[in-house]
Protein backbone atom coordinates (compact mmCIF):
# COMPACT_ATOMS: atom_id res chain seq x y z
CA UNK A 1 0.00 0.00 0.00
CA UNK A 2 2.99 2.30 0.62
CA UNK A 3 4.83 2.07 -2.66
CA UNK A 4 1.54 2.05 -4.39
CA UNK A 5 0.59 5.68 -2.88
CA UNK A 6 4.17 7.16 -3.72
CA UNK A 7 3.89 5.90 -7.14
CA UNK A 8 0.61 8.07 -6.73
CA UNK A 9 1.83 11.13 -5.65
CA UNK A 10 5.12 11.32 -7.62
CA UNK A 11 2.88 10.89 -10.65
CA UNK A 12 0.68 13.73 -9.90
CA UNK A 13 1.76 15.99 -6.96
CA UNK A 14 3.19 18.78 -9.78
CA UNK A 15 0.55 18.35 -12.05
CA UNK A 16 -2.56 18.23 -9.96
CA UNK A 17 -2.56 21.45 -8.57
CA UNK A 18 -4.39 23.98 -10.99
CA UNK A 19 -7.32 21.37 -12.48
CA UNK A 20 -10.30 23.46 -11.14
CA UNK A 21 -12.92 22.65 -14.04
CA UNK A 22 -15.74 21.48 -12.40
CA UNK A 23 -15.09 22.21 -8.42
CA UNK A 24 -11.58 20.50 -8.28
CA UNK A 25 -12.29 17.76 -10.51
CA UNK A 26 -10.69 17.40 -14.25
CA UNK A 27 -13.63 17.72 -16.96
CA UNK A 28 -12.96 14.00 -17.79
CA UNK A 29 -9.43 11.41 -17.73
CA UNK A 30 -8.19 10.54 -20.68
CA UNK A 31 -7.19 12.72 -23.72
CA UNK A 32 -9.27 11.22 -26.00
CA UNK A 33 -12.37 11.92 -23.38
CA UNK A 34 -11.22 15.36 -23.25
CA UNK A 35 -11.51 16.12 -26.63
CA UNK A 36 -15.10 15.34 -26.54
CA UNK A 37 -15.80 17.12 -23.39
CA UNK A 38 -14.63 14.59 -20.91
CA UNK A 39 -17.19 12.01 -22.15
CA UNK A 40 -16.25 8.64 -20.98
CA UNK A 41 -19.14 6.27 -19.14
CA UNK A 42 -20.86 4.65 -22.12
CA UNK A 43 -17.60 5.89 -24.91
CA UNK A 44 -14.51 4.10 -23.19
CA UNK A 45 -11.62 4.63 -25.33
CA UNK A 46 -8.48 3.83 -23.54
CA UNK A 47 -7.09 2.52 -20.79
CA UNK A 48 -8.27 5.46 -18.58
CA UNK A 49 -11.98 4.33 -18.82
CA UNK A 50 -11.81 3.22 -14.82
CA UNK A 51 -11.55 6.75 -13.85
CA UNK A 52 -15.08 7.18 -15.25
CA UNK A 53 -16.46 3.87 -15.66
CA UNK A 54 -14.16 0.55 -15.00
CA UNK A 55 -16.98 -1.59 -16.55
CA UNK A 56 -15.49 0.08 -19.76
CA UNK A 57 -12.29 -1.50 -19.47
CA UNK A 58 -13.16 -4.59 -20.68
CA UNK A 59 -14.04 -2.85 -24.01
CA UNK A 60 -10.76 -1.05 -24.87
CA UNK A 61 -8.67 -4.24 -25.10
CA UNK A 62 -4.88 -4.85 -24.39
CA UNK A 63 -3.99 -1.76 -24.41
CA UNK A 64 -0.97 1.12 -22.36
CA UNK A 65 -2.20 5.27 -22.82
CA UNK A 66 0.42 7.50 -21.10
CA UNK A 67 -0.45 11.75 -22.02
CA UNK A 68 0.67 14.43 -20.26
CA UNK A 69 -1.75 18.21 -20.80
CA UNK A 70 -0.23 21.60 -20.49
CA UNK A 71 -2.87 23.13 -18.27
CA UNK A 72 -2.89 26.87 -17.95
CA UNK A 73 -5.07 28.93 -15.78
CA UNK A 74 -5.53 32.33 -14.75
CA UNK A 75 -7.52 33.17 -11.46
CA UNK A 76 -7.81 36.29 -8.88
CA UNK A 77 -10.06 37.99 -7.00
CA UNK A 78 -11.17 41.75 -5.72
CA UNK A 79 -12.11 43.18 -2.86
CA UNK A 80 -14.22 46.39 -2.77
CA UNK A 81 -15.85 48.61 0.08
CA UNK A 82 -13.40 47.10 2.65
CA UNK A 83 -13.05 48.76 6.15
CA UNK A 84 -9.96 47.40 7.11
CA UNK A 85 -7.83 47.86 4.21
CA UNK A 86 -8.68 44.64 2.36
CA UNK A 87 -9.54 46.26 -1.05
CA UNK A 88 -8.39 45.89 -4.07
CA UNK A 89 -7.41 43.38 -7.06
CA UNK A 90 -5.12 40.81 -7.11
CA UNK A 91 -3.92 37.78 -9.73
CA UNK A 92 -3.35 34.67 -7.99
CA UNK A 93 -0.72 33.65 -10.90
CA UNK A 94 2.67 33.17 -9.29
CA UNK A 95 2.60 30.15 -11.19
CA UNK A 96 -0.01 29.75 -14.44
CA UNK A 97 1.78 26.66 -16.74
CA UNK A 98 1.12 23.16 -15.22
CA UNK A 99 1.93 19.92 -16.91
CA UNK A 100 -0.45 17.20 -16.24
CA UNK A 101 0.04 13.62 -16.70
CA UNK A 102 -1.93 10.65 -17.27
CA UNK A 103 -1.31 6.89 -17.08
CA UNK A 104 -3.48 4.05 -18.12
CA UNK A 105 -2.99 -0.15 -18.65
CA UNK A 106 -5.27 -2.76 -19.42
CA UNK A 107 -5.01 -6.61 -20.34
CA UNK A 108 -7.76 -9.29 -21.42
CA UNK A 109 -7.46 -12.30 -19.22
CA UNK A 110 -9.54 -14.13 -21.74
CA UNK A 111 -12.13 -13.04 -23.98
CA UNK A 112 -14.40 -11.73 -20.96
CA UNK A 113 -12.50 -10.27 -18.26
CA UNK A 114 -10.24 -7.81 -18.03
CA UNK A 115 -7.68 -6.07 -15.44
CA UNK A 116 -6.05 -2.89 -15.58
CA UNK A 117 -4.81 0.25 -13.68
CA UNK A 118 -5.40 3.80 -14.52
CA UNK A 119 -3.84 6.62 -12.70
CA UNK A 120 -5.05 10.31 -12.55
CA UNK A 121 -5.32 12.99 -10.13
CA UNK A 122 -7.32 16.22 -9.35
CA UNK A 123 -6.94 19.28 -7.62
CA UNK A 124 -6.69 23.06 -7.18
CA UNK A 125 -3.91 26.26 -6.04
CA UNK A 126 -3.81 29.37 -5.96
CA UNK A 127 -0.78 31.42 -4.66
CA UNK A 128 -0.46 35.21 -4.32
CA UNK A 129 2.66 37.12 -4.52
CA UNK A 130 -0.16 39.75 -2.98
CA UNK A 131 -1.54 38.42 -0.36
CA UNK A 132 -5.33 39.53 -0.03
CA UNK A 133 -4.74 39.19 3.88
CA UNK A 134 -2.10 41.13 4.00
CA UNK A 135 -3.61 44.22 6.05
CA UNK A 136 -4.55 41.95 8.31
CA UNK A 137 -0.73 40.43 8.72
CA UNK A 138 -1.00 37.73 6.49
CA UNK A 139 2.54 36.89 4.97
CA UNK A 140 3.29 36.38 1.32
CA UNK A 141 2.77 34.69 -0.48
CA UNK A 142 -1.00 33.57 0.12
CA UNK A 143 -3.05 30.75 -0.50
CA UNK A 144 -3.72 27.08 -0.63
CA UNK A 145 -2.45 24.10 -2.86
CA UNK A 146 -4.72 21.09 -2.91
CA UNK A 147 -3.78 17.72 -4.84
CA UNK A 148 -5.32 14.56 -4.94
CA UNK A 149 -3.84 11.64 -6.35
CA UNK A 150 -5.60 8.37 -7.38
CA UNK A 151 -4.57 5.02 -8.54
CA UNK A 152 -7.43 2.90 -9.86
CA UNK A 153 -6.48 -0.92 -9.96
CA UNK A 154 -10.26 -2.35 -12.11
CA UNK A 155 -11.51 -5.50 -12.86
CA UNK A 156 -14.46 -5.87 -15.52
CA UNK A 157 -16.09 -8.50 -16.39
CA UNK A 158 -18.39 -9.02 -19.45
CA UNK A 159 -21.99 -10.20 -18.92
CA UNK A 160 -23.06 -12.03 -22.28
CA UNK A 161 -22.21 -10.48 -25.34
CA UNK A 162 -23.78 -6.68 -24.48
CA UNK A 163 -23.15 -6.46 -21.03
CA UNK A 164 -20.18 -5.28 -18.66
CA UNK A 165 -19.74 -4.95 -15.12
CA UNK A 166 -16.84 -3.25 -13.61
CA UNK A 167 -15.30 -2.27 -10.17
CA UNK A 168 -12.04 -0.44 -9.33
CA UNK A 169 -10.11 0.34 -6.18
CA UNK A 170 -9.02 4.04 -5.76
CA UNK A 171 -6.15 4.13 -3.88
CA UNK A 172 -6.04 7.87 -3.12
CA UNK A 173 -3.18 10.25 -1.54
CA UNK A 174 -4.27 14.13 -1.05
CA UNK A 175 -1.34 16.25 -0.27
CA UNK A 176 -2.69 20.18 1.39
CA UNK A 177 -0.44 23.56 2.09
CA UNK A 178 -2.12 26.38 3.54
CA UNK A 179 0.02 29.90 3.59
CA UNK A 180 -0.48 33.56 4.67
CA UNK A 181 -3.42 32.85 7.07
CA UNK A 182 -1.91 34.11 9.91
CA UNK A 183 -4.60 36.68 11.17
CA UNK A 184 -6.99 33.90 11.57
CA UNK A 185 -4.15 31.61 13.41
CA UNK A 186 -5.45 32.49 17.47
CA UNK A 187 -7.46 30.84 19.60
CA UNK A 188 -10.49 34.02 19.07
CA UNK A 189 -11.00 32.29 15.74
CA UNK A 190 -9.50 28.47 15.57
CA UNK A 191 -10.34 25.24 17.78
CA UNK A 192 -6.37 24.16 16.86
CA UNK A 193 -4.32 27.51 16.91
CA UNK A 194 -0.90 26.69 15.85
CA UNK A 195 -1.89 23.78 13.33
CA UNK A 196 -3.33 26.16 10.81
CA UNK A 197 -1.02 27.83 8.70
CA UNK A 198 2.37 27.88 6.78
CA UNK A 199 2.96 24.37 8.84
CA UNK A 200 4.39 22.66 5.17
CA UNK A 201 2.66 20.05 3.06
CA UNK A 202 0.40 17.75 4.95
CA UNK A 203 -0.70 14.48 3.44
CA UNK A 204 -3.60 12.12 3.87
CA UNK A 205 -4.64 8.82 2.19
CA UNK A 206 -7.61 6.66 1.73
CA UNK A 207 -9.41 4.06 -0.03
CA UNK A 208 -12.19 3.97 -1.51
CA UNK A 209 -14.07 2.20 -4.56
CA UNK A 210 -16.12 2.91 -8.06
CA UNK A 211 -18.55 0.69 -9.30
CA UNK A 212 -20.17 1.23 -12.81
CA UNK A 213 -22.28 -1.07 -15.90
CA UNK A 214 -22.02 -0.64 -19.04
CA UNK A 215 -24.68 -1.70 -21.77
CA UNK A 216 -24.56 -2.32 -25.25
CA UNK A 217 -28.21 -2.25 -26.55
CA UNK A 218 -27.32 -2.92 -29.95
CA UNK A 219 -24.14 -1.98 -32.08
CA UNK A 220 -24.82 1.89 -32.18
CA UNK A 221 -25.99 2.42 -28.94
CA UNK A 222 -24.45 2.28 -25.86
CA UNK A 223 -25.50 3.27 -21.97
CA UNK A 224 -23.53 3.38 -18.89
CA UNK A 225 -23.40 4.01 -15.19
CA UNK A 226 -20.74 4.56 -12.55
CA UNK A 227 -21.12 5.50 -8.69
CA UNK A 228 -18.04 6.40 -6.09
CA UNK A 229 -19.09 6.41 -2.56
CA UNK A 230 -17.85 9.09 -0.37
CA UNK A 231 -14.04 8.20 0.63
CA UNK A 232 -12.73 8.28 4.19
CA UNK A 233 -9.31 10.10 4.16
CA UNK A 234 -7.07 10.28 7.22
CA UNK A 235 -7.10 13.47 8.64
CA UNK A 236 -4.50 16.51 7.71
CA UNK A 237 -3.20 16.88 10.90
CA UNK A 238 -0.89 20.18 10.33
CA UNK A 239 -4.09 21.73 9.62
CA UNK A 240 -6.78 20.44 12.03
CA UNK A 241 -7.81 24.07 12.82
CA UNK A 242 -7.89 25.20 9.47
CA UNK A 243 -10.23 22.68 7.76
CA UNK A 244 -13.19 21.46 9.53
CA UNK A 245 -13.48 18.04 11.70
CA UNK A 246 -10.56 18.76 12.46
CA UNK A 247 -8.50 18.52 9.53
CA UNK A 248 -10.94 15.40 7.91
CA UNK A 249 -10.86 16.27 3.94
CA UNK A 250 -13.42 13.34 2.53
CA UNK A 251 -13.33 12.49 -1.04
CA UNK A 252 -16.97 13.55 -1.95
CA UNK A 253 -20.01 10.53 -3.59
CA UNK A 254 -20.69 11.41 -6.93
CA UNK A 255 -21.91 9.61 -9.92
CA UNK A 256 -22.56 9.80 -13.14
CA UNK A 257 -25.03 8.28 -16.48
CA UNK A 258 -24.05 7.90 -20.21
CA UNK A 259 -24.92 6.98 -23.59
CA UNK A 260 -23.64 7.35 -26.43
CA UNK A 261 -25.00 6.60 -30.09
CA UNK A 262 -23.68 5.85 -33.63
CA UNK A 263 -26.14 7.89 -35.84
CA UNK A 264 -24.37 8.03 -38.86
CA UNK A 265 -20.83 5.62 -40.84
CA UNK A 266 -18.66 6.73 -38.48
CA UNK A 267 -20.01 9.41 -36.73
CA UNK A 268 -21.11 8.84 -32.93
CA UNK A 269 -22.62 11.48 -30.65
CA UNK A 270 -22.29 11.06 -26.62
CA UNK A 271 -22.91 12.65 -23.84
CA UNK A 272 -22.80 12.40 -19.63
CA UNK A 273 -24.08 13.90 -16.57
CA UNK A 274 -22.32 13.48 -13.34
CA UNK A 275 -23.39 14.53 -10.09
CA UNK A 276 -20.34 15.84 -7.24
CA UNK A 277 -21.97 16.29 -3.96
CA UNK A 278 -19.38 18.49 -2.45
CA UNK A 279 -21.81 19.50 0.28
CA UNK A 280 -21.44 15.95 1.97
CA UNK A 281 -18.06 16.98 2.89
CA UNK A 282 -17.38 19.10 5.95
CA UNK A 283 -14.66 21.70 4.74
CA UNK A 284 -15.67 21.27 1.32
CA UNK A 285 -19.76 22.05 1.99
CA UNK A 286 -20.24 23.62 5.51
CA UNK A 287 -20.89 27.55 5.15
CA UNK A 288 -19.41 30.31 6.79
CA UNK A 289 -22.18 31.75 8.52
CA UNK A 290 -21.66 30.73 12.01
CA UNK A 291 -17.65 32.18 12.24
CA UNK A 292 -16.57 33.40 14.19
CA UNK A 293 -19.79 33.84 16.80
CA UNK A 294 -21.29 30.13 16.71
CA UNK A 295 -18.42 28.10 15.68
CA UNK A 296 -14.71 28.41 15.37
CA UNK A 297 -12.21 26.76 12.14
CA UNK A 298 -11.21 23.48 12.27
CA UNK A 299 -13.73 22.62 14.98
CA UNK A 300 -16.46 19.43 14.26
CA UNK A 301 -18.97 22.16 13.82
CA UNK A 302 -16.87 24.43 12.07
CA UNK A 303 -17.05 26.57 8.72
CA UNK A 304 -15.67 25.60 5.33
CA UNK A 305 -15.90 26.47 1.66
CA UNK A 306 -19.56 26.66 1.50
CA UNK A 307 -19.57 24.86 -1.65
CA UNK A 308 -23.02 23.63 -3.18
CA UNK A 309 -23.49 20.31 -4.80
CA UNK A 310 -23.07 20.21 -8.52
CA UNK A 311 -24.04 18.62 -12.16
CA UNK A 312 -22.15 18.49 -14.92
CA UNK A 313 -23.41 17.95 -18.44
CA UNK A 314 -21.14 16.99 -21.20
CA UNK A 315 -21.81 16.37 -25.00
CA UNK A 316 -19.48 15.31 -27.61
CA UNK A 317 -19.19 13.80 -30.94
CA UNK A 318 -16.39 11.91 -32.53
CA UNK A 319 -16.08 11.46 -36.63
CA UNK A 320 -13.64 9.31 -38.38
CA UNK A 321 -13.41 10.21 -41.81
CA UNK A 322 -11.04 7.33 -42.40
CA UNK A 323 -9.75 4.75 -40.73
CA UNK A 324 -6.70 5.93 -39.48
CA UNK A 325 -8.28 9.51 -38.42
CA UNK A 326 -10.74 10.65 -35.74
CA UNK A 327 -11.94 14.23 -34.88
CA UNK A 328 -13.85 14.80 -31.87
CA UNK A 329 -15.63 18.06 -30.66
CA UNK A 330 -17.31 18.58 -27.21
CA UNK A 331 -18.51 20.96 -24.83
CA UNK A 332 -19.16 20.43 -21.09
CA UNK A 333 -21.01 23.15 -18.70
CA UNK A 334 -21.88 23.12 -14.79
CA UNK A 335 -23.10 25.28 -11.79
CA UNK A 336 -19.97 26.51 -10.73
CA UNK A 337 -20.35 25.24 -6.75
CA UNK A 338 -19.76 28.73 -4.93
CA UNK A 339 -22.65 30.87 -4.09
CA UNK A 340 -22.69 34.70 -3.96
CA UNK A 341 -22.47 34.66 -0.24
CA UNK A 342 -19.65 32.13 0.10
CA UNK A 343 -16.97 33.91 -1.92
CA UNK A 344 -14.53 35.39 1.12
CA UNK A 345 -12.97 31.87 2.03
CA UNK A 346 -13.12 31.21 -1.68
CA UNK A 347 -10.57 33.40 -2.86
CA UNK A 348 -8.15 31.07 -2.21
CA UNK A 349 -9.82 28.65 -3.93
CA UNK A 350 -11.84 30.60 -7.00
CA UNK A 351 -13.18 27.54 -8.88
CA UNK A 352 -15.68 29.71 -11.03
CA UNK A 353 -15.68 28.16 -14.45
CA UNK A 354 -18.72 26.83 -15.86
CA UNK A 355 -18.61 26.61 -20.02
CA UNK A 356 -16.25 25.04 -21.76
CA UNK A 357 -15.49 24.36 -25.26
CA UNK A 358 -13.13 21.27 -26.37
CA UNK A 359 -11.84 19.57 -29.38
CA UNK A 360 -9.71 16.42 -30.25
CA UNK A 361 -7.83 13.92 -32.41
CA UNK A 362 -6.16 10.91 -32.96
CA UNK A 363 -4.06 9.41 -35.58
CA UNK A 364 -3.34 5.62 -35.94
CA UNK A 365 0.27 5.33 -36.77
CA UNK A 366 0.02 1.76 -37.17
CA UNK A 367 -1.75 -1.24 -36.57
CA UNK A 368 -0.13 -1.24 -32.97
CA UNK A 369 0.32 2.88 -32.23
CA UNK A 370 -1.61 5.92 -32.37
CA UNK A 371 -1.33 9.53 -30.97
CA UNK A 372 -3.81 11.49 -29.61
CA UNK A 373 -4.66 15.27 -28.98
CA UNK A 374 -6.79 17.47 -27.46
CA UNK A 375 -7.85 21.38 -26.49
CA UNK A 376 -9.61 22.75 -23.72
CA UNK A 377 -11.04 26.04 -23.36
CA UNK A 378 -12.93 27.40 -20.25
CA UNK A 379 -14.83 30.73 -20.74
CA UNK A 380 -13.67 33.49 -18.19
CA UNK A 381 -15.84 33.90 -15.38
CA UNK A 382 -16.17 36.32 -12.47
CA UNK A 383 -18.37 35.33 -9.37
CA UNK A 384 -19.61 38.66 -7.69
CA UNK A 385 -19.94 38.44 -3.69
CA UNK A 386 -23.74 39.46 -2.26
CA UNK A 387 -23.08 39.48 1.53
CA UNK A 388 -19.90 37.74 1.69
CA UNK A 389 -18.15 39.97 3.76
CA UNK A 390 -19.15 40.26 7.74
CA UNK A 391 -19.43 44.10 8.19
CA UNK A 392 -17.50 45.18 11.74
CA UNK A 393 -14.03 45.18 13.19
CA UNK A 394 -12.86 41.58 14.34
CA UNK A 395 -13.64 39.40 15.99
CA UNK A 396 -17.11 39.60 14.69
CA UNK A 397 -16.71 41.18 11.71
CA UNK A 398 -14.30 41.22 8.82
CA UNK A 399 -14.77 45.14 7.81
CA UNK A 400 -17.52 44.23 5.24
CA UNK A 401 -17.14 45.02 1.38
CA UNK A 402 -17.48 42.12 -1.12
CA UNK A 403 -15.54 39.32 -2.31
CA UNK A 404 -15.19 38.95 -6.17
CA UNK A 405 -13.77 35.54 -7.83
CA UNK A 406 -12.23 34.96 -11.38
CA UNK A 407 -10.62 32.70 -13.16
CA UNK A 408 -10.45 31.16 -17.19
CA UNK A 409 -8.31 28.24 -18.29
CA UNK A 410 -7.25 26.41 -21.35
CA UNK A 411 -5.31 23.06 -22.12
CA UNK A 412 -3.28 21.48 -25.03
CA UNK A 413 -2.94 17.59 -24.51
CA UNK A 414 -1.18 14.87 -26.31
CA UNK A 415 -1.26 10.60 -25.39
CA UNK A 416 0.13 8.11 -27.13
CA UNK A 417 -1.28 4.59 -27.31
CA UNK A 418 0.15 1.45 -28.14
CA UNK A 419 -2.41 -1.75 -28.36
CA UNK A 420 -1.14 -4.95 -28.01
Amino acid sequence: MRDIRAVALAAMLTPATALATAGYYQLGYGIKAKGMGGVAIALPQDALAAASNPAGMVWVGNRLDAGVERFVVDRGSEIVGNSLGLSGSRDANARKVFPVPDFGFNRMLGERVSLGVSVFGNGGMTRYRDNPLAALGGSNPGGLEYVQAVVAPALAVKLGERYSAGIALNLVVQDFVARGLEHFDDPIFSASPGNFTNRGHDRSSGVGVRLGGLARFSDGLSVGASYQPRIRMGRFENYKGLLADHGNFDVPENYGLGAALTVAPGVTVAGDLQRINFAGVRSLGARFDCFPERCLLGASDGPGSGWRNTTVYKAGIAYEPRPDLALRAGVAWLRQPIPESQTLLNIFAPAVTERHITLGATLRLSRSWELSASYMRAVGATLYGSSSIPAGPPPGGVGGGEANLRMNQSALGVSLGWRY
